[in-house]
């Protein structure tokens, strides 16, 4: 279906933007008529790859909100294509209001919500129309949407923590690299000058900084342009080599401080949803084999597959989540417990508490330790630097009062 970018107004003659996925014209005006808006100009555009618009301005905050919604309006009664209309008319983000548009039409034509829904996978992935999908089966649209509403506010506060954990390490680094750059390029070569004028013996650890300011004012462009381009050229190939991929994920797992914790949020959101879907219905091996695409990590992914084909071949989960060597004993002996007792289900959902849990008093550590460790790594180059630079003026000053 072709896509176009529109110029529209609404009711109160405000102007809207946007891009919108039509027959042609006059299907184009229907639609925009249906979202409460008057079609003024339209041009034909491109699809892109990955979808028209790209699904990249619907927020994860603006799908808690869906659902949280769709919960109330599928636990009054209201029946889901009238809830989706109300909803449609009452969102204020015009890409998502476009979508919700979208899927209206489609259930109008006969299809079901998760085949609309499948339809936008930049927007909701295939975890989510997998589950929407068994609540439809089961009749427990409800509890589906309470549950996605709940993981997603999870997920939301789980990208917050480790922004939060990854942010304070990135900004200190940058001024520490800031500070040093601007003491060797402007402030150690004119002390140099100062020191070579009295005629001062300069001793080893300044002689080491003259040379590195030296190598810094001089071949500048070999000191910053090296390490962007193998900052590019490391990004290209992992991004195109599937095996450069799989080292720097295993790499990233085995970080000092960071891998540990890295490794921990992964099982934190792979016990989550894998909980989320088996308790909806979902087969383990479907379950499974949703998870490789939503942990985000080759390694882990590559575990996830062999368990798949480990539990096909007949092992039980818990024998085979042991043989992948990255849930810690107690985990193991929650699900071994919860297949013996036939309560898996409760024994997983027990699984996601031990992981959100220890997710976030990982976090709280990694912070405690990170700060006091890159505080000392500053004051110690700072301490260098200084030392280098001042010893030789005490020296000095020690021999006039003499």
């Amino acid at each position: 279906m072709p896509a176009f970018q529109y110029k529209a107004v609404d009711k109160s003659g405000q102007p809207a933007r946007g891009g919108l996925e039509a027959a042609n014209e006059v299907d184009l005006e229907l639609r925009l008529r249906r979202m409460g808006l008057d079609l003024i100009t339209f041009r034909e555009i491109e699809k892109t790859a990955s979808g028209f618009g790209a699904g990249g301005s619907v927020t994860r905050r603006d799908l808690i909100t869906f659902c949280f919604d769709m919960e109330q309006i599928s636990r009054s009664g209201i029946p889901i294509l009238e809830g989706i209309r109300d909803l449609r008319d009452s969102i204020e983000n015009p890409r998502f209001r476009e979508i919700l548009t979208t899927l209206t039409e489609d259930m109008e034509g006969g299809r079901i919500l998760s085949q609309a829904m499948s339809q936008h996978p930049n927007v909701f992935d295939n975890v989510f129309v997998s589950l929407i999908r068994a609540g439809e089966q089961a009749g427990r649209l409800t509890d589906i949407f309470a549950n996605l509403g709940t993981t997603l506010k999870w997920q939301d506060e789980l990208a917050s923590q480790t922004k939060q954990l990854l942010m304070y390490p990135a900004f200190v680094l940058v001024v520490v690299s800031a500070v040093m750059v601007f003491m060797l390029v402007y402030l150690v070569p004119q002390i140099v000058t100062l020191l070579k004028a009295m005629g001062v013996a300069l001793p080893l650890q300044t002689r080491a900084l003259i040379f590195v300011s030296g190598f810094v004012v001089n071949y500048w462009p070999f000191v910053f342009g090296i390490p962007i381009m193998l900052a590019v050229g490391a990004v290209i190939i992992v991004r195109r080599s599937q095996k450069a991929q799989y080292l720097w994920d295993y790499t990233k797992l085995h970080l000092p401080v960071v891998g540990p914790i890295m490794q921990k949020i992964i099982m934190s959101r792979f016990t989550n949803l894998f909980a989320l879907m088996y308790q909806s219905g979902i087969t383990i091996l479907d379950a499974i084999k949703t998870s490789e695409d939503i942990v985000g990590n080759r390694v882990i992914a590559d575990g996830l597959m062999r368990a798949g084909q480990q539990i096909n071949a007949g092992e039980s989960l818990t024998e085979t989540f042991q043989n992948l060597g990255v849930f810690p004993p107690l985990v193991i002996r929650m699900l071994r417990v919860g297949e013996a007792t036939g309560a898996l289900d409760t024994a997983l959902m027990n699984v996601t508490y031990f992981y959100n849990r220890d997710v976030k008093d990982a976090v709280d550590k990694g912070m405690a330790m990170i700060g006091p460790a890159l505080t000392v790594f500053m004051g110690g180059m700072m301490m260098f630097i200084l030392w280098a630079v001042l010893g030789p003026v005490y020296d000095i000053l020690g021999k006039v009062k003499t």
